[in-house]
């Protein structure tokens, strides 16, 4: 384990939030087994670190009522209920866009779905997070959204926002370091709600599984 990594396990904990640290990719996959109960409800957001992981064949090896938003055919109603449902589930699954060393985590959502089930609904939020996605402050969590996970995230998914092809949010070519809202004004732009996980009352309902491997943007 990093220096860094132990530094943000420590602050994460101090925050009430649950922190544990898997060296390899397998061993995350331990670890959420571990978690999880046969025949629980889960649902996911989208999300590259579930699949780079591993934990994403996990939950769909039919042990789980999966609740999958991203299954093939469904329909935009149907996916709709999939975010609805997603309140009062046993498990909600995703990643993050960055983990400062304060322990501080950071979401920025296009339909907003992600974000809500963090704040609140389901029982537990397990969260996996590659090394790469640790930062110093929440200024720096906000730079890498515009500079690495915004632009990634809209080449995987399709979507012709600026940032796509500039590789860096539109709002970096007017200065270095902008508001953390500014950005362009597409429709499909997909950095529209923002989420800062600090402190939490419910110890035990935010779980953070901290990989020594990258994973995800």
């Amino acid at each position: 384990m990093t220096e860094d990594i132990k530094i943000v396990i420590e602050n994460l904990k101090k925050n009430n939030i649950n922190a544990v640290f898997c060296e390899t990719k397998q061993d995350v996959v331990a670890e959420v087994k571990g978690m999880l109960q046969k025949g629980a409800t889960i649902s996911t957001g989208g999300s590259v670190s579930l699949v780079d992981s591993g934990v994403w064949d996990l939950i769909n090896n039919g042990d789980y009522d999966f609740k999958n938003r991203m299954r093939q055919g469904i329909t935009p109603e149907e996916q709709q209920q999939v975010f609805k449902d997603v309140i009062g589930i046993d498990y909600y699954l995703c990643s993050a866009n960055a983990i400062t060393k304060n322990g501080e985590i950071l979401n920025v959502d296009g339909f907003s779905n992600r974000i809500s089930a963090i704040a609140f609904g389901p029982k537990k939020v397990i969260m996996v997070v590659g090394k790469n996605k640790i930062v110093d402050n929440l200024n720096d969590a906000f730079l890498r959204v515009k500079k690495v996970a915004a632009p990634k995230n809209c080449v995987r998914l399709g979507i012709d926002n600026p940032c796509a092809k500039l590789g860096h949010c539109i709002s970096l070519e007017k200065c270095d370091n902008p508001a953390f809202t500014d950005g362009c004004q597409n429709p499909r732009r997909i950095c529209v709600n923002y989420l800062v996980n600090g402190f939490q009352r419910d110890n035990g309902r935010l779980n953070v599984i901290l990989c020594g491997e990258d994973l995800g943007y």
